[in-house]
């Protein structure tokens, strides 16, 4: 609401900037009327047939024109400039009062976090010692600090960047998170463009179908979400809804383990987008992943993309 008041305001004083000029536009010698031209016309005349004080008078007379045309030059740059001014300050205004907004609202958990604001904001309590162990151990793995070492790359915590209230009505975010589910919040890491998508994160035991195995359907959710994620980038506005998914289980996936997603782009179409990815093992010293599921999907801009929440 500040931000449009300050450009009525703006408008307003610019308009008036212009008014000046419209004025002496009006009233300059080219914008005579016809009883006017036929006067000045007797009076030339009189001039022609007069001595030469009359031939001063008629120099005199283009004198004067030319200082009225420069004047009135003169005018319009001065209520251009203003108006230029007036505008620019508007436009600083309305960004300030943009960011003030944004920051409120990000102060008062509403806002959406960035990327590096996403990798601070979690922190294990002291008396959770397996997530310290969860967290230490995704940390210190030599895959996660090949990826961080590459710099097209960017690294982010995704459910970290949703506000608290969003956050608290999400299926991933918030229903799976916690103790013996998901304790500890995925990492991600993205290329530009919507190019690929590596993620890794712990899934624990309280997340199984049959005992002992994480469900099938928690595979679904996190190749929907990944593979989504991994697009965004390539669609507009950032947003894109799942129109097609095909998932091929490969083996039974353990619970109470490391899980790494992979996701890559093949194929983008205005705002259609086309992804593979999969789902394996984190790998321990001088081992091969072991590939769990499979899939490829479809995923599509909406028309009204502009108005949904951006997750990526």
């Amino acid at each position: 609401m500040f931000s449009s008041q300050i450009g009525r305001a703006t408008r307003r004083l610019a308009h008036q900037s212009w008014r000046p000029t419209a004025r002496r536009r009006q009233t300059s010698p080219g914008a005579l009327s016809p009883a006017q031209g036929s006067l000045c016309g007797f009076r030339s005349r009189r001039g022609q047939h007069s001595q030469s004080g009359g031939a001063v008078d008629v120099k005199g007379g283009h004198a004067a024109d030319q200082s009225s045309d420069r004047s009135s030059g003169g005018g319009r740059g001065r209520g251009f400039r203003n108006g230029f001014l007036l505008v620019l300050f508007g436009l600083t205004c309305g960004s300030a009062g943009a960011y003030a907004s944004w920051k409120a609202l990000q102060s008062r958990g509403l806002g959406f976090y960035s990327d590096e604001e996403s990798l601070r904001r979690f922190t294990p309590d002291e008396a959770d010692a397996d997530a310290r162990r969860i967290q230490d151990t995704i940390n210190a793995h030599p895959m996660v600090v090949a990826l961080r070492q590459r710099p097209e790359l960017t690294e982010s915590r995704p459910h970290l960047k949703m506000p608290g209230q969003y956050r608290a009505r999400s299926l991933t975010g918030s229903a799976l998170a916690g103790p013996g589910k998901v304790p500890v919040p995925a990492y991600a890491w993205t290329e530009g463009g919507g190019k690929s998508l590596v993620s890794v994160v712990f899934v624990g035991e309280h997340l199984c179908g049959h005992p002992g195995l994480v469900h099938g359907g928690f595979l679904a959710t996190m190749l929907d979400e990944g593979l989504a994620r991994c697009c965004f980038g390539a669609l507009p506005h950032n947003v894109g809804v799942t129109a097609n998914l095909n998932i091929d289980y490969r083996k039974p996936t353990p619970a109470g383990t490391y899980l790494v997603l992979r996701a890559e782009t093949t194929k983008v179409d205005g705002r259609k987008a086309w992804v593979k990815g999969r789902i394996e093992s984190l790998p321990g010293p001088g081992e091969t992943p072991v590939v769990y599921a499979e899939a490829t999907a479809l995923f599509v801009s909406p028309k009204f993309a502009a108005m949904l929440p951006k997750l990526a």
